[in-house]
């Protein structure tokens, strides 16, 4: 199967600020050629008037968390926030989360993301919902609480996983600690011990509050970024998400161990955290990703929402428009979540030999015209109206602005219902 895109205005992400205008050549899923390009194709998509760019990648999130949006909004702190999330999350079940993912997924998709890391329960029902989407996820296999529960849940948690990602690798299965004010040390040593077996990678919540990083050092007396580092846990890949309470000094240390640090603008707003230093992050050449977070504190899962979230913070927190431009946000909604979740190799640009997952965006807009700049239509003035067409190795899923693999409507009501349903549990 061969596709043209054609005409459209190209953001490769191959090369700072780089734009052109010509065709990209898909070929089984895979890009072929982009440039100027002749020949036939099985089909062709006219993409005069559009930007086309990576799909975006969400490298922290907790897609089920849909059931939970608009939801105690007004908590005063993560910690009191959580206090009303976890006895909710005591009742759910795996229909609950495979309703809420297709959900997600959907919203995703509407919003230009082929591509997510996640982090929740009943995680095989997650990659159901994602499969039938036509989307790819890094699935985090949850650890929470001491070295013995850990072990639980590798032994009995995490083969049905697997089991259900089976030999499809539009998915990979990683350690997801939850955080050092949840987990024992013991638990982070047995999760990376269990990714080094697996040669997968680790994710975990890390300094995204003051107390958090206050409480690490009362009990361990050191900072989350030392207790982890201290323990060897940055041996093995991981990216980390949130990072908004960590010290110049801890910069150096999570760049000297290539960790990934995942940026989630909007959920650190609403939840009064802080505001990352990405500014300071890019300074030292830590590879910085975006995340939406789940949108129970979010209260979405749009990147574009994200990303214009991530340009104007930096800006009003080092007080000058160039703390991140433009091509340094869809930086980290692009490439820079490839790297931060090992898949560079595959996705986050477009060129030869990479998988086709590509976003068009619409520039024939009021919202979006004229566009002197596509880095800075995409980061200030699109919103998920102007994505046209979405596709994921080659294969459509959104034409036009109509879902393609999932149907809505469905996935909004039977969400609604579990929702419903866990309330009067």
């Amino acid at each position: 199967m061969r596709t043209l895109i054609e005409n459209a205005t190209i953001i490769p992400m191959t090369e700072r600020e780089l734009s052109l205008r010509g065709s990209i050549l898909i070929e089984d899923g895979i890009i072929k050629a982009v440039g100027s390009i002749s020949g036939e194709a099985d089909e062709t998509i006219d993409a005069d008037g559009m930007i086309a760019l990576p799909a975006f990648v969400d490298a922290h999130t907790h897609l089920a968390m849909v059931l939970m949006r608009n939801y105690k909004d007004t908590s005063e702190n993560l910690q009191d926030w959580l206090s009303e999330i976890f006895p909710i999350e005591d009742k759910l079940n795996e229909t609950d989360i495979y309703e809420a993912s297709r959900l997600g997924a959907a919203e995703l998709i509407e919003s230009g993301c082929t591509t997510f890391a996640d982090m929740y329960f009943y995680a095989w029902s997650t990659v159901k919902a994602a499969r039938e989407a036509g989307i790819r996820g890094v699935i985090g296999q949850t650890f929470m609480n001491d070295d013995a529960d850990a072990e639980d849940r590798i032994r009995n948690i995490a083969p049905r996983i697997i089991e259900e990602i089976g030999d499809d690798d539009s998915f990979r299965l990683d350690a997801a600690v939850h955080a050092v004010y949840t987990s024992t040390p013991e638990c982070y040593e047995r999760a990376a011990e269990w990714v080094r077996e697996r040669g997968t990678m680790l994710n975990t919540h890390l300094s995204e509050t003051r107390k958090e990083v206050d409480d690490c050092i009362a009990r361990y007396g050191k900072t989350p970024v030392e207790l982890l580092d201290s323990l060897g846990i940055f041996s093995v890949p991981v990216y980390a998400a949130h990072g908004v309470h960590i010290s110049e000094s801890e910069m150096e240390t999570l760049k000297a161990h290539g960790v990934s640090v995942v940026h989630n603008p909007s959920s650190n707003m609403k939840l009064a955290s802080g505001i990352a230093p990405v500014k300071q992050y890019l300074k030292h050449g830590i590879n910085v990703a975006l995340g939406t977070d789940g949108a129970s504190s979010n209260n979405n899962l749009s990147m574009i929402k994200e990303m214009n979230a991530a340009a104007l913070l930096a800006t009003i927190a080092n007080m000058t428009p160039s703390a991140a431009r433009p091509y340094d946000i869809l930086e980290m909604a692009t490439i820079g979540g490839a790297r931060a979740l090992g898949l560079d190799g595959r996705i986050g640009t477009l060129e030869e030999g990479k998988e086709a997952d590509i976003t068009l965006i619409n520039a024939r807009d009021a919202n979006m015209a004229p566009v002197n700049d596509p880095f800075s239509a995409i980061v200030f003035s699109a919103d998920r109206k102007n994505v046209d067409t979405v596709l994921c190795r080659g294969r459509k899923l959104l034409e036009h602005g109509r879902l393609l693999t999932v149907d809505k409507e469905e996935a909004i009501r039977k969400t609604t219902e579990r929702w419903n349903d866990i309330l009067r549990r």
